[in-house]
């Protein structure tokens, strides 16, 4: 059984390095680009049971993290909006693990999210792809960060939006394991 840590940072944890070069800017800029694409081709198949499935005991489920991508995104996003704006900006932070409870996650379908992350990447990688390499020397404020580069956000995000997708396929697989006739299914009583 993998450990607590293997299931919560299924990728690993966030490691950044630097600086970054115009080559993996753009590498990171299209890992953002096509993850719309890979979180909807997961599930979209999906029903509303899988949706229901955690990645780990005391996890988000799928459904949660499909309605915190576009949250975290969107955050992101206009923090780096506000650094090309504004000088050193300081940014709001945003409790999370309350948004992931508020009532639209649980009613909104995922559909909604997915548009949204859609939308959000195309105009996210449009804005990266478009500025000169000195722009992601630009810094906001966070209050728990310090101040954050461009390039950081850029590595933090993409690293982001694969350690979600990750937990996602740990909740399918799991779910696999779990249901009725799978080998490593428990017996069925009753």
């Amino acid at each position: 059984m993998p450990s607590d840590d293997n299931l919560r940072y299924p990728i690993g944890r966030f490691q950044p390095s630097g600086p970054l070069t115009p080559e993996r800017r753009a590498e990171l800029v299209e890992a953002l680009a096509h993850l719309p694409g890979q979180v909807r081709a997961l599930v979209e198949p999906l029903s509303s049971v899988q949706l229901g499935c955690a990645y780990r005991p005391g996890g988000w489920t799928i459904r949660q993290l499909v309605h915190h991508l576009p949250d975290s995104h969107l955050n992101a996003y206009l923090r780096m909006k506000l650094a090309l704006t504004e000088d050193a900006p300081t940014v709001k932070t945003y409790r999370e693990d309350l948004w992931a409870e508020l009532p639209d996650v649980a009613a909104a379908p995922a559909a909604a999210s997915l548009a949204l992350l859609d939308g959000l990447h195309q105009r996210w990688a449009t804005l990266l792809l478009a500025l000169p390499p000195a722009a992601f020397a630009r810094t906001f404020l966070h209050p728990e960060w310090g101040a954050v580069s461009l390039d950081f956000a850029l590595l933090q995000y993409a690293w982001h939006g694969r350690h979600h997708l990750a937990h996602m396929r740990t909740a399918l697989a799991a779910a696999v394991n779990r249901a009725p006739g799978s080998a490593s299914a428990p017996p069925q009583t009753g």
